[in-house]
């Protein structure tokens, strides 16, 4: 895919791997490059593994761009808004596998997908916008909403708080943890299995469980976005 993304494909099951060398911050770069591999991904009919490299799953949003003016700060939070939205409704399963640190845009990819396999270590998951001087936007707090346990929804939100791993697991962040050196081969062990069920019961049984969902997140985004 790029220097960024690599895209691999074997049996019925995708790995998305981000790696940046850095922080794998969410730049329009990086959010291009995924929705290219999520492209791939559905022409392969594939189940989906996104993850990161070690120690880091993502960082959220490049906040450079915050810096760089309304237009660059709205394509690339309409990006973010998108894949997650394509995630909440993709048509095979999506696993990821979160080997490090998930903050901000990248905690909402966690809350976007199928099933969750985290690391378990000192890493840092959360919604940290409020501590850094953001507001959450309308749509973030939609696809909070369908995913965070109820005692976690205002706090995660409203405080910034960051989660360890264990504790991300009773917040909704994450469904299990695992060993870090055992993240993404659990993650594949998850993918597998998903690899044999009914994709197209999948997919019938995700729009209907998710139909509230999507339409309050499609209802946030233009809010956020206008017509889009």
């Amino acid at each position: 895919m790029s220097d960024r993304v690599r895209y691999e494909f074997s049996g019925r099951v995708c790995t998305i791997t981000m790696d940046d060398g850095k922080a794998n911050a969410l730049s329009p770069a990086m959010l291009g490059d995924l929705a290219g591999a999520f492209d791939r991904a559905e022409n392969d009919r594939a189940v989906v593994v996104l993850t990161g490299r070690p120690g880091r799953f993502s960082g959220g949003f490049d906040l450079a761009v915050f810096r760089q003016g309304t237009d660059e700060v709205r394509a690339m939070l309409l990006a973010g808004a998108r894949l997650a939205e394509r995630m909440l409704t993709f048509p095979t399963p999506v696993v990821v596998g979160c080997n490090g640190h998930a903050l901000a845009m990248a905690a909402f990819l966690l809350l976007s997908a199928d099933v969750r396999v985290g690391a378990e270590g000192a890493f840092k998951i959360g919604l940290n916008e409020v501590a850094i001087g953001l507001t959450v936007p309308h749509y973030g707090i939609e696809i909070a909403r369908q995913r965070l346990a109820p005692a976690h929804f205002s706090l995660a939100l409203m405080t910034g708080r960051i989660y360890e791993p264990a504790e991300a697991v009773v917040a909704g962040f994450l469904d299990r943890i695992v060993p870090a050196e055992g993240v993404v081969a659990a993650a594949h062990d998850a993918a597998a299995a998903l690899a044999t069920i009914d994709m197209a019961a999948h997919h019938a049984t995700k729009q209907r469980a998710r139909a509230a969902t999507l339409a309050a997140l499609r209802t946030a985004m233009a809010q956020d976005f206008g017509s889009i």
